[in-house]
């Protein structure tokens, strides 16, 4: 049995490859575990780690760091990809009021944390652990690591930060959920728990028009459109018991009836101009669109074609050329308008309205080959992750702090990944993964980091939870947890209006806890919550990883 031994015990590549492994299979497979609909997937690799680490299971120490930071990498540039094509749209003037609420959340918790710093002796290194572990903000910590590396004080261990933040970690999963009920109830009586209709301008409709307007009779649909000053499609016109595709050229009668795709905020604006809307539902998931009228068909496709990949859709010209019409164009989940302006991307599925042998030629034209897609472009990938090591490497003087300040192995790619995301397309730049294969690749990255940082952390959490500073540990970070989502709430329901959905979603989304958003969901009839959460993720993502870096050069 020695050499059972020597695997498990030995330091070796094989060794470290098999201990690595197994803590996060059986950490994926307990997380899968859940207790009052509350499950840490992913996250209680971490844990598992711990757990080896502290019945005194260990790698060499450079094979450690190699998987660790490999797996950091990894999972921060795949979740800038994914947020990436969000992520400045995010920034406007829809989602401002939402982003600026996460950033309040933000800022209350990193002054908590110098407060509780000050005040209780607890040290730095210790309060931006407790500060990521409250927030469950992984990245943040893999940041702040990789500052107290470069920052080369020998007093100073990344270890210590990775204990305070599994400290931490529970409650903080917890804590959201806790302080969400408790807003809920403070609020029982409060009218705020509907949709807002300030999500109105994000989502698309498809409603019914019946021309009844003399005032745009002989106008053309360009014409209406000029004069409605909305972007709008209209995929069927039906007059006389036919129905035509329209063109922007395609003249209106009193007593057409238009199907129109249209953002819901910009509804009443062009009813009031065209005609009253139809009492059909043309929203519902089960509608059979092929059955609508027997002239048409409706069909999805795919773009598959890389040198489509970052043209706008006007250039295509597909109704000038296939007398088709694009109704609808869906996107990681997200239904957009597809006006003449819109940039495609590879994966991007068009709605398409029209004969049916039109539409198998606009098909050959944007490929609609989807095994095409089946094969990730991992060129992209690694072309990413290296420009974002170079920018974590670049060092920024910033006043006040006496060394330069460098990004990192975390800031540098998820920066890069948001902007390959963002821009790729737009410079012709194939940035297309699946769903499955982003999720792959972040949950590979993450179970590798976290499996390290375990086992790292693993030798003296016990000792340091079961101790006095141990339980004062967990209460700071509880506070930090708690305190900022409480009072943002407050404000943000009580005195800004908001609806309750949106809120919660937008305390899940600036505290990194998708078990948080999972609870909420249950509890919100509509996707406020989930639409919220989208909105404010990429930019606090981001801004906590900076400030645990920034935290520590400034204030250390």
């Amino acid at each position: 049995m020695e050499w059972l031994n020597s695997l498990f015990v030995e330091h070796s590549v094989i060794q470290a490859v098999i201990v690595i492994s197994l803590v996060s299979a059986v950490g994926l497979a307990l997380g899968k575990i859940s207790i009052w609909g509350v499950s840490l997937g992913v996250t209680f690799v971490f844990f598992a780690g711990i757990m080896a680490g502290h019945f005194g299971l260990t790698i060499d120490p450079q094979m450690l760091n190699y998987a660790e930071s490999f797996g950091l990498i990894i999972f921060v540039y795949a979740l800038g990809l994914q947020v990436g094509p969000g992520f400045f749209s995010s920034l406007g003037k829809g989602g401002l009021k939402l982003n600026i609420l996460a950033m309040v959340v933000v800022a209350l918790g990193v002054m908590l944390t110098l407060g509780f710093h000050w005040t209780t002796g607890v040290s730095l290194p210790d309060m931006v652990g407790i500060l990521s572990g409250a927030v469950t903000n992984t990245p943040a910590l893999g940041a702040a690591q990789q500052t107290l590396k470069q920052m080369g004080d020998p007093t100073m261990t990344p270890s210590d930060i990775a204990l305070g933040c599994a400290v931490a970690y529970p409650l903080g999963v917890v804590g959201v959920i806790l302080a969400v009920i408790f807003v809920r109830k403070l609020f029982a009586s409060n009218i705020f728990f509907k949709k807002s209709n300030d999500d109105k301008h994000k989502k698309t409709i498809v409603v019914g028009l019946n021309v009844s307007n003399p005032g745009v009779e002989g106008k053309t649909i360009k014409d209406i459109a000029r004069m409605a000053s909305k972007r709008f499609v209209i995929s069927r016109l039906w007059r006389d018991g036919k129905v035509v595709i329209p063109a922007s050229d395609t003249v209106v009668q009193l007593g057409d009836r238009l199907l129109v795709i249209i953002t819901e905020s910009d509804v009443d604006a062009l009813s009031g101009m065209i005609g009253e809307r139809d009492t059909t539902d043309w929203n519902q998931e089960d509608i059979d669109w092929n059955a609508v009228d027997n002239q048409l068909v409706s069909h999805r496709i795919v773009i598959t074609r890389p040198d489509i990949n970052g043209k706008r859709l006007g250039t295509l010209r597909l109704r000038n050329e296939f007398g088709i019409n694009v109704t609808r164009i869906y996107r990681a989940g997200i239904v957009l308008l597809p006006t003449p302006d819109l940039v495609l991307q590879l994966g991007d599925r068009l709605n398409v309205v029209g004969e049916e042998a039109a539409i198998a030629r606009v098909g050959e034209a944007v490929g609609d080959a989807v095994k095409d897609l089946d094969e990730p472009n991992l060129v992209a990938v690694f072309i990413g992750m290296v420009f974002g090591l170079l920018l974590g490497s670049i060092p920024l003087a910033i006043p006040g702090i006496s060394f330069p300040v460098k990004l990192g192995l975390a800031g540098g790619p998820i920066i890069m990944g948001i902007l390959v995301g963002a821009f790729g397309p737009r410079i012709h730049m194939i940035t297309y993964t699946t769903i499955s294969a982003n999720l792959m690749l972040r949950a590979l990255g993450l179970s590798m980091y976290l499996a390290c940082l375990g086992l790292d952390a693993g030798t003296h959490f016990f000792e340091t939870v079961f101790r006095p500073e141990g339980a004062l540990w967990v209460a700071l970070g509880f506070a930090i947890t708690v305190v900022p989502v409480v009072l943002v709430a407050a404000v943000a329901i009580k005195w800004m209006k908001i609806d309750f959905g949106s809120v919660a979603g937008m305390l899940c989304g600036s505290m990194s806890n998708p078990m948080a958003l999972n609870y909420v969901n249950t509890t919100v009839d509509n996707d406020s919550p989930s639409v919220a959460y989208a909105t404010v993720y990429p930019l606090t993502m981001f801004v906590r990883v900076i400030l645990a870096q920034v935290i520590l050069m400034l204030f250390l």
